[in-house]
C-alpha cells in the first residue's frame, strides 16, 4: 500500500456561516492541493469535509498519516468516540451526535484506508497546516 501524508483544515466566517476547507495530499515528491466552499455551514462540518474530500481523492487503498488541527476530528478516532457513538445509537452524553452522516461517510473511508489521525497545533509554525488554512479561507473569500 502507498504511504500518503495528508494535511487538512476547515474554516468558517461566522459559525454557522460561509465555510471553506483545504487539503494537501503528498506521496513522495507528488503534491496536490484541493479545496472547496459551502455557503452555510459550521467549522466542524468544514473540518470533517476536508478529511472526507482528501480521502475521497485517493485512487487506491493507502496507509495515511492524516494531520489536522481539529481536536473534534482527531479525538473522535484516537479516543474511540466514534466507536462509542455507534454502540450507543449515535448518542453522546450531550444527546444526539451532530453530523452523523459525515461521520458515517468518514468511517467508510477509514475501512478502505489505514488512517492514523495526528493532531497538529493550528495557526503555528506548521507550513502545511498553515497552507491548508489559507486554502480554506481563500475558498470563502473567492465566494463572497
Amino acid at each position: 500500500m502507498k504511504k500518503i501524508e495528508i494535511y487538512t483544515d476547515g474554516a468558517c466566517s461566522g459559525n454557522p456561516g460561509k465555510g471553506g476547507w483545504g487539503c494537501i495530499l503528498m506521496l513522495g515528491e507528488n503534491y496536490k492541493e484541493i479545496s472547496g466552499y459551502n455557503p452555510d455551514t459550521t467549522n466542524n462540518i468544514m473540518e470533517l469535509t476536508a478529511v472526507i474530500e482528501a480521502l475521497k481523492a485517493l485512487k487506491s487503498p493507502s496507509n495515511v498519516n492524516l494531520y489536522s488541527d481539529s481536536a473534534y476530528v482527531v479525538n473522535a478516532f484516537n479516543l474511540k468516540w466514534v466507536e462509542k457513538w455507534q454502540i450507543n445509537g449515535w448518542k453522546s452524553a450531550n444527546g444526539a451526535v451532530k453530523n452523523k452522516e459525515l461521520w458515517e461517510e468518514l468511517i467508510g473511508f477509514t475501512k478502505i484506508h489505514n488512517v492514523t489521525f495526528i493532531k497538529v497545533k493550528g495557526h503555528s509554525d506548521n507550513k502545511y497546516n498553515n497552507r491548508c488554512d489559507e486554502l480554506a479561507r481563500n475558498a470563502i473569500t473567492a465566494n463572497k
